[in-house]
């Protein structure tokens, strides 16, 4: 019996993304055929989607779920392909596969969610699915809603770094780049606040998850970037950011 509870799919919900990427070409096709056969036993939709080189998988569009990642291929290797997927998704997971436990210490620098090794157990695989899945479902999915060029778009808050404001123009930046759109300051902080989101400059609302540090001048967000900090906010973050250290189990 198992322990995980997957609750279950409701019309109007989206369907994971699934990546499972390998350059032996068979293997990449098998690994994709269990995966779908163990999704639809669960009765959890899906979409899956293979690729042969690690090149690949970073040039795709897609926002991935769950991705199945072969550490040992030609050109560009997994654990190599993995330090560059982290850096446009930090929160996706992470699925190793391989037919040497040489690399596993390394997949924890890359928070790896699980590490499995070839040839891999069908009941062990279903056992990782239905636990990376209940993460997904665990996850928030707050949203809010967006107009630009008369069409609505739903921008989920997890998946938001940061938002800039240029005038009435805003750009939501996220692992899958900007998307830019029409709102005033005013109307955006009405409709994140206590969403985790601090204005820390007039141009600027942060999503506190996504800090790294911080000095008296700028945020470093977990992706590299910098933020400016208002002189005269910079006792307010601090503040909130002892509130997400605090609820996070970041300090006592």
């Amino acid at each position: 019996m198992s322990i995980y509870t997957i609750y279950p799919y409701k019309a109007g919900d989206e369907m994971l993304s699934i990546a499972v990427c390998d350059d032996e070409v068979i293997e990449c096709c098998n690994m994709a055929k269990r995966i779908k056969e163990i999704m639809e036993e669960m009765k959890i939709p899906c979409i899956i989607r293979q690729f042969r080189s690690g090149g690949e998988l970073l040039q795709a569009l897609e926002s991935f779920d769950i991705v199945f990642l072969d550490i040992i291929m030609q050109d560009l290797d997994g654990m190599k392909t993995a330090q560059a997927f982290r850096k446009k998704a930090s929160d996706k997971i992470l699925i190793f596969i391989s037919s040497s436990r040489e690399y596993v210490f390394e997949a924890y620098d890359v928070e790896a969610f699980q590490y499995l090794l070839k040839p891999v157990d069908d009941r062990k695989l279903k056992n990782v699915l239905q636990k990376a899945i209940v993460k997904t479902q665990s996850r928030s999915q707050e949203f809010i809603i967006v107009s630009r060029e008369r069409q609505k778009k739903k921008l989920f808050l997890d998946d938001i770094y940061y938002f800039e404001i240029k005038g009435r123009i805003v750009d939501a930046h996220g692992p899958e780049g900007i998307f830019t759109y029409y709102e005033q300051i005013g109307e955006l902080e009405n409709k994140i606040r206590d969403k985790g989101f601090f204005r820390c400059h007039k141009s600027y609302l942060i999503n506190l998850k996504y800090v790294d540090g911080y000095s008296r001048k700028e945020v470093v967000l977990e992706n590299g970037e910098k933020i400016v900090i208002a002189k005269r906010r910079y006792d307010e973050f601090v503040q909130e950011m002892l509130k997400v250290m605090r609820k996070n189990g970041g300090i006592l």
